[in-house]
This record gives structure tokens, sequence and C-alpha cells, in this order.
């Protein structure tokens, strides 16, 4: 029930963008063409042709925003904001695309679409969220709920219910294992008496649903439980206690009608995947053409300096577990590592001149564009390790190995704050899992504007 009122709730936004957007097409169609009196006109075709994609393309930019998702902590005008950059990057897509594909649709119309559906997109949103607001003080159209079982899952089911009041539920109670003290709570919920009161709790009581959230252990009592709500009329759900195991992008998914939970995940997927690889194709190309001269330049300086070749290859780990050569420029002197792989520390002697300059200024780096072309790498993600080194991080650092579930990048969040070298590798896992978790293309793409303004420039790069 959650799940579909969910869905429901965020299709009823989604058609009402999709509402607002074909008036603020037409109301910039309108101004430009009808009022103002500028010709000549595109034809109906090609105004329709260019709102479809802006049906589909803002929708889109919104959704990777998290503008469908439910978000209480979210400011109104952090909401205002958030539509402002999807819009934006959406409407100079739309550009592009009207650009390279069709005749060259009036520019000035798009402009002004663009300034229509932020106001009126924002409006809207605005509106929901008063009208949402007001509802829920008011407390009208609440189904109610009792809770089964007063534990860590409990507290999470009431967390959750209570996170997304404007799906209009409320947990009235609760049933412990145990005898509880009187005035004893969960999450602020009364707890109301024992699992042997079920039959008497729900005759004194009437209830729209029941929640079982009970730990592995019980499950013998889930059972019973089960068997004795079968006989009544209340609507019943079960929170599997497997959700505790829960890391990454995990969740409860459907093959075939049978239902799974999947503990962990990955977050691209599908035409996400495709975009990034996209991306980092485009982009990746572009650069080389641009830093050709850079590159050519630092071969010869590195060829120069010491004996031994120009680029460094070196096993390290990518994306599932997968290792692959990554290129860079030599930075040490022939044969650095003789003795053992040894990571890099401050003043390293192994270093060559010109190595420790490439280091400091993370020019060394730049090779790894080919292995962003062979598909080995990202221009953004988490920084690759050595296999050697994955081993006592895995077993020390805990979601270690979740890093890997994306592919591996020249730069990061972690990199453009700082989390280079001998810096805390907790930390640094830390920052990690945090762009996996909040991945979009925007993100890449601030990361990257960062990384070129100074990002790579770090007192740990040794």
């Amino acid at each position: 029930m959650f799940g579909r009122l969910q869905r429901f709730y965020n299709s009823i936004k989604v058609a009402t963008d999709v509402v607002v957007l074909s008036v603020a097409f037409g109301l910039a169609y309108l101004t430009w063409f009808t009022w103002t009196h500028h010709r000549p006109e595109p034809s109906i075709e090609d105004s329709l042709v260019t709102l479809g994609l802006a049906l589909v393309l803002l929708p889109l930019a919104y959704r990777q925003a998290h503008l469908y998702a439910t978000n209480r902590a979210r400011t109104d005008l952090e909401e205002v904001f958030e539509v402002l950059k999807a819009s934006l990057t959406a409407t100079l897509l739309l550009v592009a695309i009207t650009y390279f594909f069709r005749e060259r649709y009036s520019r000035a119309t798009l402009a002004l679409f663009l300034a229509y559906a932020l106001v009126l997109v924002s409006a809207t949103r605005l509106t929901f969220r008063g009208v949402l607001a007001a509802i829920r003080r008011r407390g009208y159209n609440l189904k109610s709920i009792l809770l089964v079982g007063t534990g860590s899952l409990g507290e999470r089911v009431v967390d959750t219910i209570e996170g997304h009041r404007e799906l209009g539920f409320r947990v009235v109670g609760a049933l412990s294992r145990e005898a509880c003290p009187p005035g004893a709570t969960v999450r602020d919920v009364p707890v109301v008496g024992t699992t042997a009161d079920l039959e008497t709790v729900l005759a004194q009581r009437p209830v729209d649903q029941v929640i079982l959230a009970l730990p592995s252990e019980d499950t013998p009592l889930l059972k019973q439980l089960m068997e004795r709500l079968a006989l009544q009329t209340v609507d019943v759900k079960v929170v599997p206690d497997l959700f505790q195991y829960v890391t990454l992008y995990g969740g409860l998914e459907e093959f075939g009608g049978l239902p799974l939970i999947g503990l962990q995940g990955g977050p691209l997927e599908g035409w996400a995947l495709v975009a990034k690889r996209l991306f980092d194709i485009v982009l990746a190309f572009l650069a080389l053409c641009v830093l050709s001269p850079v590159l050519l330049v630092v071969a010869l300086a590195v060829r120069l300096s010491s004996r031994g070749p120009v680029f460094f290859r070196q096993e390290r780990m990518g994306m599932d577990g997968r290792t692959f050569q990554i290129l860079k420029f030599r930075t040490m002197r022939e044969n650095a590592e003789a003795h053992g792989a040894t990571m890099a520390r401050a003043g390293d002697p192994r270093r060559t001149p010109v190595g420790a300059f490439l280091r400091a200024s993370s020019l060394d780096e730049l090779p790894q564009l080919f292995n962003v072309l062979w598909g080995e790498m990202s221009l953004v993600g988490p920084r690759p390790e050595r296999p050697v080194f994955i081993e006592e991080f895995k077993r020390r650092i805990p979601k270690y190995h979740l890093r890997h579930k994306v592919k591996s990048g020249i730069t990061g969040w972690a990199q453009i704050h700082g989390l280079r070298g001998q810096t805390s590798i907790e930390k640094r896992i830390e920052f990690d899992l945090y762009y996996i978790e909040n991945w979009s293309l925007l993100l890449d793409v601030k990361i990257l504007v960062r990384t070129v303004l100074g990002g790579f420039l770090s007192r740990h790069a040794y």
C-alpha cells in the first residue's frame, strides 16, 4: 500500500508537471510569435516535436534531481532551487537537440519557455507542499496502524511513516513481545499491550492496518500472529528483518511474480548507465584533443629526465572487482618497487624531480583519459586502488567493497575535498559512498568543474 500510494502521489506530480510545462510552452509561443508579431513562425509540426521533447526531457531532469521523491527536510527555497537547476539543464539539452537535428527552433521561444516553466512549476510545487502541510496539520483522512514489534525494526517503521506523513498514515499503538512498564513508547507511540492481547486490542480500537516488524529470531511467533490475523478483516503487512542488511541500493524487487529482497546493488542501470558512458566518451575525447600538446610536452619531459618508459602501468581494481591496467606518466625511477608494493608518502625518495612536479600537479593522471575511452574507468568515481592493499582495507573498513559498485574515476567527490595520499581511508570511503548514493550527471559536472578549478592540487598528492 505504501509503495502504491507513493507511486500514485508521484504520478500526480508528473501529470501536473506535464500540464504546466505545456502551458508554459504555449505562453512562450504566444508571447514571441503572436503578441510581439515576430515572423516567420515555425510550423505546427516543428512546435509539436519540440514540445514533445520538452515534455520528456524536463520530467526526466526533475526525476534525476529527486524532485519526485519525498523529502520533507527540503525547504521551499531548496525546492525552487532544484527546479531551477533541473529546468536549466534540460532546456540547454533541448536547445542542443533542436540545433543539431531540427531547423534551429526559435531560441527566444525556448528562453521564454524556461522562464515560464520556472515560475509555473515552482508555483505548483509550493502549492502542493502548502496544501499537504495544511492537511497534515488538521489530521484529515489518516489511516491508523497498529505496530507489532517494539525493537529497532519497529522504531524504523515509525520513523519511516513519520517521514512520509503526506501519505496519510499514523501509528496509533504498538504491541510488544514481552510485558512493558506502564508508559512505555516506541518513538512516542504508546505500547498498548503484548502480542497475546492482539485480538483484544483490535476489538477495542479498530485500525486500518497491522504491521508486523519482528526480528528474525521471532519467526515462530510471526507465524502464529499471521494465523491469528487471518481471522481478522484488517490489512496486514510484514517488514522483513532482512532489511537491516540492506546496504546500498537494496530493497524489494519482483522477478516473474517472485518477491526478492535485494541487499545491495548499484546506482547505474538502464539509461543512467548509457548517459554516464556517453558523457565519459565525449568529454574524454574532447579533453584528449585539447590537452594533446600538454601530453606531448609531459611525455618528452619524462623521457629526457630519467631512464625508463614514459608510461607506467599498474594493476588496479575497478567496477565489480574486475582488475585493469591503469595508465599514468612515470613519476618514479625505474624498478622503484623491486622490493615490494609500497604506498606513496611525503618526500618519497623513489620519485624523479619531474615526477615530483607531475604528482603535485596531478599531470601524471592525464593518460587515464585513455582508460576512460577503453571503458575501464570513468571521469568521475572512487579512485581505483591496488588489489594488494584492498584485501587489508576490506577487513578493516566496513562497506569498503561497496565503492566497487561503480567504475573507478580519474577524480571524485573525495578528491575534490582534499582526501588524497596519506589521508584517512575511512573518511575517503565515506565520501565515495556519498557519491555513489547521490549520483547524478549534475554531480559529475560539479566534481569536474571543481577539479578543473583546482581540485587536483592537493598537499597530499605525493
